[in-house]
């Protein structure tokens, strides 16, 4: 019950925003879309190549994927890993396309559980998610990653459903859990995660905002 009332504060918040705001901080269309390439966005070379002509970037990636089982071989991963994280941590972040968790982090394969979603937002099933992570594969730590720039930032919750609405003729039930400052979501974050009766085996949780220009990590203090 405490975390949904902590995340309705947010939800609020954003919802009754000073006139003028919310269209600001209204819906918004994709940004910064671009035509696929054989490189990534910063011109390193990606692995799976350029998609052809005529071509689906889903067909692209699933050919790459095709080729995964040489690789592991290649790379002396022979059977099943075991399914419990052998760090023992579990990494909840924003979708964002700009954060390569496993780059980031250093994690390889079975090392950690990776929990991504819009905004990195603690939501009921991130929570589901990191109680089955805790209580039957044993994690005990958490990192939280939002980051700068999110696109959570840039709309709000009643502005977004309400586009919705126009575009679908339906209005979601669920929150959208959109924020107004990143830093202080992080904070509502890991007070949630804290506090949570299902995450009592957690010995550590920490929050951090990933700078999207420059790649560095800023630990945000509860």
């Amino acid at each position: 019950m405490a975390m949904s009332v902590q995340r309705q504060v947010v939800t609020d918040v954003n919802e009754s925003a000073v006139p003028g705001q919310a269209a600001q901080r209204g819906a918004v269309g994709p940004v910064g879309a671009v035509a696929p390439t054989g490189t990534g966005a910063v011109g390193r070379p990606r692995p799976a190549g350029a998609v052809d002509d005529g071509a689906t970037a889903t067909a692209t990636l699933l050919t790459y994927a095709a080729g995964n089982p040489a690789r592991r071989e290649e790379a002396g991963l022979r059977g099943a890993l075991p399914a419990p994280p052998e760090l023992g941590v579990a990494v909840v972040a924003c979708m964002d396309a700009r954060i390569n968790v496993e780059a980031l982090l250093g994690l390889a394969e079975g090392d950690a559980h990776i929990l991504r979603n819009a905004g990195g937002v603690v939501t009921t099933d991130i929570v589901r998610s990191l109680a089955v992570s805790q209580n039957a594969l044993g994690t005990r730590e958490i990192i939280l990653l939002h980051h700068t720039g999110c696109g959570m930032e840039m709309i709000t919750d009643v502005g977004f459903r309400d586009q919705l609405e126009r575009d679908t003729g339906v209005r979601p039930e669920w929150s959208v859990q959109a924020f107004e400052n990143v830093e202080e979501d992080v904070r509502l974050s890991l007070r949630i995660l804290r506090s949570s009766p299902f995450l009592q085996a957690t010995t550590s949780v920490r929050g951090f905002v990933y700078q999207v220009d420059t790649g560095a990590l800023v630990e945000v203090p509860l």
